[in-house]
């Protein structure tokens, strides 16, 4: 049986190109995701390990490095300090040869323009520490010399390349005020990863990084350098004495640390390869139906073969393996090709990365490991030998007589029975799990329903198909009479083959249809959450999320133009004895927020606030169990007492934190020097281009602050949103490639099969450009067919994922663009047409006579 299967394989390899298509592209997906996060993984992993190579022990101020990360490290004093005493201190220590201070914090690099360099949020600022020599070690030089004081600067040789800047140029640079300008002395070259990946590096001497994100004379972390022989765990517990004993200070080992980035970066490119994973799944998911309705398609075509067999003694059991052996072979051979081509698209993924993309990930060698080979081959094989076994199923229960005399079995009534009443079970079940998520707003639920539906619409396809198809068919028949209406009974005749070639192609149309609804319905609930909730002409705020400084503010309200100005300053207050009991609020003037915001309460009192009372958000209160009247006993980020009182609940507001408190009950028990989180704005005249400038003026043209009006911030959001969705659409492409492939497939196989009944037609008189169009307007209504019900379901599950962002977006409806689902439907029939393409030329060369004495 072995050799009968081999020799059906290669019989039929014509036949079999495109299921093997199907599972190559599928297996090559999965082989790519594989090989590409374990080769950025292992480079990101051996670059790592590089930047601890000279650190035994790192010393660190936890308090020190958050505060300076967010821009406002002059208020972290509250306990014990990395010092310049201490590093000397440290730096006594038997087997110690060398400690160095460091402070890093943000510095945003203005080009010319006074555009920023490189993204905000990896715009690094450090101090540069020379050796004797003159030279840091840790950022060797590129040219020029490293910072002596505050007038002087080196940058990263990219970034000074990006600027056009040139040694003894003036370098734009700014933190989180205005900004300085300072001559360039020197550029140097880094691994650190936030650079690599499209930051910026500014380093200035000790004593003015020092000023910048701490206070004079304070680190945020020392790294020790031991000498040659010395155990770094014996020297970390010496470095555990000498330094000052606190919660915030902290010290390990070089190798704890690497040890912990590597775990890191393991959980990151593990998230990314689920991620990846998933639209892989959904690819092979649909090459399920291509291979098992392949695998339908021969067997039914090989009756009288597998008759033939049976009458000379096959075992049931025996039809059955052949048919998996054949199976077996094609995922083989298509597995392998997809592993390597999967090895060649993770290859090109990574250069198209450090190219045109400019992400400038590690270099390091290819990782193909043998658990990526093992994991392709076993994932080809076993998806097509199990979407295989139902067929094989049916080919062990033909009974030799009855083949011997029919082409093909038709479905028993109690098969379609029991199809139909499954499909229908899980169609039930997942309406009704849809209807309990959306009354619910649980997400989990409207998941479920939104799979449990799609499974039992799948089902049930071949029931649906007939009536829909019957439904659009009118307009062929009367644009192309004859092949229109052999189109529609060629489309009808085998509901199964019809809907297993449609599935395919409905489930990409679902997904596609699903994310294109709920964003249009995203993008529409945010505009006009945006209108509504934003009274301000202007936020003012980092790029970065990191603090202004409190004197922006101040200067802000003297620019011209200027009618209101409301600062808003974010705080954290502990509400029990753990860290963890602690509630993050926002501070806001009591007097001008109604004019920036709108604040509407849908408990309580809009007047709250300045009743010296918190407003908390819908969602917060819900999550917390706070209710109106209800009081917080809270302890300041300056150790003092207090308690706060909830003074209303808030509808639900894009513009306002989960909590906003009177600036004028907490302010005073902020850290002194504590920035703001943004500053809204109201103009005399409203938006205008000089009140924007002015704004820009009054930030001290600091690149890393951002002014923007509602207009900005409706396309930011747009942006954002259609970034996602593209990735999305790109992703779930290699499933529409596939259904392509389906229904090439299907049109190729069908044409074979009645090669004799398009001879016959051929005879009485439809000539070759009627056979064509029978091909392709059959294609076309399958293809039409699966769109429908793909765009159908698509709009269903995006209306119940919608309902569950309710209390998030307040007034979401669904938006059901009709632009963009014309055109899925419009993409499907082109689908339809280029998939009949071969096919329909196929069918149109075939000679009559040889047609009609085919069997």
């Amino acid at each position: 049986m072995f050799r009968t299967a081999l020799r059906n394989v290669l019989a039929h390899k014509g036949r079999l190109l495109m299921t093997v298509l199907a599972v190559m592209l599928g297996t090559a997906f999965v082989a790519g995701t594989l090989v590409f996060s374990d080769t950025v993984g292992d480079a990101l992993r051996t670059q790592n390990s590089k930047s601890y190579t000279d650190i035994a022990v790192t010393v660190t101020d936890r308090e020190a490095a958050g505060a300076a990360a967010f821009g406002h490290g002059d208020k972290a004093v509250g306990g014990p300090t990395l010092t310049e005493e201490t590093r000397t201190k440290v730096a006594a220590l038997p087997g110690a040869a060398e400690v160095r201070g460091v402070v890093s914090g943000f510095a945003g690099i203005a080009d010319h323009k006074g555009a920023l360099i490189g993204n905000g949020f990896s715009t690094t600022g450090t101090n540069y520490v020379p050796g004797a020599d003159g030279s840091d070690p840790r950022y060797p030089l590129v040219e020029g010399r490293g910072p002596k004081d505050a007038t002087e600067i080196a940058l990263d040789a990219k970034t000074a390349d990006k600027g056009g800047y040139k040694i003894g140029d003036t370098v734009r640079v700014a933190v989180n005020g205005p900004v300085m300008q300072l001559k360039l002395t020197g550029t140097v070259h880094t691994n650190d990863p936030r650079v690599t990946a499209g930051g910026s590096l500014a380093a200035f001497d000790t004593a003015t990084a020092q000023r910048l994100y701490l206070t004079p004379g304070r680190f945020a972390e020392l790294d020790v350098k031991a000498e040659p022989g010395t155990d770094d765990t014996a020297l970390l517990a010496a470095v555990q004495q000498a330094v000052p004993q606190g919660d915030f200070i902290e010290a390990k080992t070089g190798r704890q640390l690497a040890d912990e980035q590597d775990e890191m970066i393991r959980k990151g490119t593990t998230a990314l390869t689920t991620f990846l994973m998933a639209f892989a799944g959904i690819a092979l998911f649909v090459g399920i139906f291509i291979i098992a309705n392949t695998f339908t398609m021969l067997v039914a075509q090989r009756t009288k073969e597998l008759a033939l067999l049976r009458a000379v003694g096959a075992t049931r059991r025996q039809i059955t393996r052949s048919v998996l052996v054949e199976a077996l072979l094609v995922g083989l051979t298509a597995s392998v090709t997809g592993l390597l081509a999967g090895i060649g698209i993770a290859v090109g993924l990574k250069s198209l990365l450090n190219g045109p993309m400019d992400a400038n990930l590690p270099d390091g060698p290819l990782i193909v490991a043998p658990s990526t080979v093992v994991a392709a081959l076993a994932v080809g094989v076993l998806v097509t030998v199990l979407a295989a076994w139902l067929p094989a199923r049916r080919a062990s229960r033909i009974a030799p007589v009855a083949a011997m005399s029919s082409a093909e079995q038709p479905a028993t009534q109690k098969g379609l029975l029991v199809r139909n009443t499954i499909g229908l079970l899980f169609s039930l079940a997942g309406a009704a799990s849809l209807a309990a998520g959306v009354g619910g707003k649980e997400v989990k639920l409207v998941g479920l329903g939104a799979g449990a539906l799609l499974i039992g619409v799948f089902v049930l396809t071949p029931l649906l198909s007939r009536p829909l198809i019957t439904l659009i068919s009118p307009l062929l028949r009367a644009l192309y009479g004859a092949p229109g209406k052999l189109a529609k009974e060629n489309a009808i005749r085998n509901p199964r083959r019809t809907a297993a070639t449609a599935s395919a192609l409905t489930i990409g149309v679902t997904l596609i249809t699903s994310l294109t609804v709920i964003g249009a319905s995203v993008n529409q609930a945010v505009d006009k959450a945006t209108a509504t909730d934003l009274k301000a002409d202007y936020t003012v705020a980092m790029q970065n999320f990191s603090s202004l400084s409190p004197e922006i503010a101040t200067q802000i309200a003297k620019a011209p133009g200027v009618s209101v100005v409301s600062a808003e300053r974010g705080m954290s207050v502990k509400t029990g004895q753990n860290e963890e009991d602690s509630e993050w609020m926002t501070a806001v003037d009591a007097a001008t927020i109604d004019q920036v915001a709108t604040v509407k309460v849908s408990e309580g009192s809009a007047d709250a606030l300045k009743q010296g009372k918190l407003l908390v958000s819908s969602g917060r209160a819900k999550e917390a169990g706070y209710k109106v009247g209800d009081t917080l006993a809270v302890t300041y980020p300056d150790g003092v007492k207090g308690s706060l009182t909830v003074g209303g609940i808030l509808e639900a507001n894009t513009a306002l934190a989960s909590i906003i408190a009177p600036e004028a009950v907490v302010g005073p028990h902020a850290q002194p020097g504590s920035g703001l989180e943004k500053v809204l704005v109201k103009g005399t005249d409203g938006a205008t281009p000089e009140l924007k400038q002015a704004l820009r003026d009054a930030s001290g043209g600091n690149p890393l602050i951002a002014v923007k009006g509602q207009k900005e911030i409706k396309a930011e959001n747009r942006s954002m949103i259609s970034g996602i969705l593209n990735m999305m659409y790109g992703l779930l492409g290699m499933s529409v490639v596939i259904a392509v492939l389906g229904v090439v497939n299907t049109m190729a196989m069908s044409v074979f099969e009645r090669r004799r009944e398009i001879g016959m037609l051929r005879a009485i008189g439809l000539d070759r450009l009627g056979i064509r169009r029978m091909v392709r307007l059959e294609s076309l209504l399958i293809a039409l067919f699966g769109g429908l019900v793909g765009v159908a379901l698509g709009i269903l599950t995006a209306w119940a994922g919608v309902r569950t962002l309710a209390d998030s977006l307040k007034d979401i409806t669904t938006v059901v663009p009709p632009l963009q689902i014309a055109c899925y439907l419009l993409a499907a029939a082109v689908i339809g047409l280029l998939a009949a393409m071969w096919p329909a030329h196929r069918a149109a060369k075939l000679d009559i006579l040889d047609s009609i004495k085919s069997q």
